[in-house]
């Protein structure tokens, strides 16, 4: 099974609908981190193409993957280790075919409903049973742009609570949605 996630930040909508770049949320690399290496994946993208945010992105994940945040915060280091900062959502694709030998299936993530979306248990199988990489792909702000949604092999069916609220923060939606697909 070779999983990797990738936490979008361009191209996405803002309220407005407009495709934007939202900033770089330093508890969105953290948190997607822990739940990524408690999951088992194997590698967290952060696409961030705003050059001043992916230079913070890239400082950061340098003091936790080398420097004295490796000693400080071990349980931090192994978590983040697996984390890498790319401007464009094709380097994330690249590098995972460079690592995997194989270009990975592209799945994403949405609030909202599409027609020929997934079920996470018939994902689940998928995942379990393929050998090919997969990519899961997370959208900030107001999710990710239909342009986007378009490049997808799979898309997930979204989370739904009990409620017509439907607008979790990244972060748990990537938890609850890792829980789904790689939990036991």
């Amino acid at each position: 099974m070779s999983v990797y996630v990738s936490l979008i930040h361009y191209p996405v909508y803002n309220k407005e609908r407009k495709i934007v770049s939202t900033s770089l949320t330093t508890l969105d690399m953290h948190d997607i981190a822990r739940s990524s290496r408690t999951y088992g994946v194997k590698g967290y993208y952060i696409v961030q193409p705003i050059e001043n945010h992916l230079w913070l992105a890239n400082k950061l994940l340098s003091f936790w993957q080398g420097g004295h945040g490796r000693e400080y915060n071990p349980k931090r280091w192994e978590a983040l280790k697996i984390v890498k900062a790319v401007p464009y959502f094709e380097d994330a694709v690249n590098d995972i075919e460079k690592i995997e030998g194989k270009k990975p299936r592209i799945v994403v993530t949405s609030a909202k409903r599409y027609e020929d979306s997934f079920s996470y248990k018939h994902m689940k199988e998928f995942i379990n049973i393929e050998s090919v990489p997969f990519l899961i792909c997370f959208g900030t702000g107001w999710g990710l742009t239909e342009e986007f949604m378009e490049l997808a092999d799979y898309i997930l069916e979204p989370i739904c609570g009990p409620t017509d609220y439907n607008h979790l923060s990244v972060r748990s939606a990537a938890s609850i949605i890792l829980d789904r697909l790689l939990g036991m």
